[in-house]
């Protein structure tokens, strides 16, 4: 198990951790009957905490900030000599803790994505891992929410005695979603990103070697041109340049953020 705590990626908070270390915190926190919240983060995750001071407050307040994609434990690596063997990626990680959950009886809501997606959802995991509890699931509106609509989720989440909760509704919405549920849900908390279609079977997986080499960003690009070409485009060079500066000390990068404005759930 390695956990070598945070470290600054171009301002955000991403912690040196593997599989292993993340599990066991979820089911600490578990036995415990306390919150955590925890997001994969890919190069995305990141450079959004790096534009919007806002949103870096949330994140930097997160219990775990994990290397999601290559490129970030790359950086971690180069920076910080971390010597991550692999990234903590989003699906899998849910995989590990569904694997868990079914061995220990322990409960698990789903919220986010839509309602046929949901449904796949339970099913696959239903197959691949016999005995889990799903006690309940709830598709994304993909809006804004009230004061009410939010009261009514925290209290939908809690009802179910559910003992982790994933969130897949897109960075960065889920992180928005899982911060704003901090101090209400008495249950880990996990964004994870594009798990819930992956796991499900309706988006396409990069191939292992893409996926190894840093390069599942060009395939998800190539499956979603028209959501993902301005993310990706703009968004992955800007990193390598911003990661160069940081690696040559021309740029500091504070970990300090905003605290936000406003707290109006997104879902």
């Amino acid at each position: 198990m390695l956990n070598l705590g945070k470290r600054n990626v171009l301002g955000v908070l991403i912690d040196a951790v593997d599989y292993e270390a993340v599990v066991a915190l979820v089911f600490d926190r578990v036995r415990q009957k306390r919150g955590a919240i925890i997001s994969a983060l890919a190069v995305h995750g990141v450079m959004t905490g790096k534009l919007d001071p806002e949103h870096k407050f949330r994140l930097n307040s997160f219990d775990l900030l994990v290397p999601d994609g290559q490129p970030v434990r790359w950086v971690m690596n180069w920076l910080y000599r971390t010597k991550l063997r692999d990234r903590v990626y989003g699906p899998r990680l849910m995989e590990e803790i569904c694997k868990r959950a079914a061995v220990e009886g322990e409960p698990i809501y789903l919220y986010g994505s839509t309602n046929t997606i949901l449904a796949s959802l339970v099913e696959a995991l239903t197959m691949k891992f016999p005995g889990i509890r799903i006690v309940g699931s709830e598709p994304s509106v993909f809006r804004s929410l009230s004061l009410e609509e939010k009261t009514a989720i925290e209290q939908r989440i809690q009802s179910t005695g559910a003992s982790i909760v994933f969130v897949g509704i897109g960075c960065p919405r889920q992180e928005i979603f899982a911060y704003e549920l901090r101090n209400t849900v008495s249950a880990p908390v996990l964004a994870v990103g594009a798990a819930f279609p992956l796991l499900a079977g309706v988006l396409p997986q990069a191939p292992c070697w893409m996926q190894r080499f840093g390069l599942e960003w060009l395939f998800r690009l190539l499956v979603e041109p028209r959501r993902l070409w301005r993310r990706y485009l703009y968004l992955n060079p800007a990193y390598l340049v911003l990661v160069a500066l940081q690696y040559l000390g021309v740029c500091h990068f504070p970990t300090q953020g905003r605290s936000p404005a406003s707290e109006v759930l997104v879902g």
